[in-house]
């Protein structure tokens, strides 16, 4: 059985992510998670494959349990759940410390880079997302 691998984003909060309640805006938890998302494929995925895909993401599902705050040390831990032809399915965890603060489930379409039309990725390269 492959176990996924892990991949950890570090997250800056700046100042503009600040609403008017003091902490984090709940929409830039979006971007962080496409942000980490798409940092873990090109972390991971071989450069040639990077180069002839693109993510779009098709669903995100976030539920907030904790407020981040702008001194706040915050990391998205990202992990590929599966991937089902040309869609592959992630869940999220953005934390302080240990402490949740949001978990995220999201869908997201690989699309060719030239023709942007969904892409199945071949076995060898989902391999590289996956441990044993």
């Amino acid at each position: 059985m492959s176990t996924a691998r892990i991949y950890h984003h570090i997250i800056g909060i700046i100042p503009a992510d600040i609403d008017f309640m003091g902490h984090v805006n709940n929409a830039r938890y979006l971007s962080w998670v496409q942000d980490a998302v798409v940092a873990h494929w090109q972390k991971l995925a071989p450069p040639q494959a990077v180069a002839e895909h693109l993510w779009v993401a098709l669903k995100h599902e976030i539920t907030y349990r904790k407020p981040a705050f702008l001194n706040d040390d915050v990391i998205a831990t990202v992990i590929l759940e599966k991937v089902e032809g040309a869609r592959a399915f992630y869940k999220t965890l953005i934390k302080r410390g240990e402490v949740v603060l949001a978990e995220v489930k999201s869908s997201w379409c690989c699309v060719d880079a030239k023709t942007l039309r969904p892409a199945r990725l071949a076995k060898d390269i989902v391999a590289h997302f996956f441990a044993g």
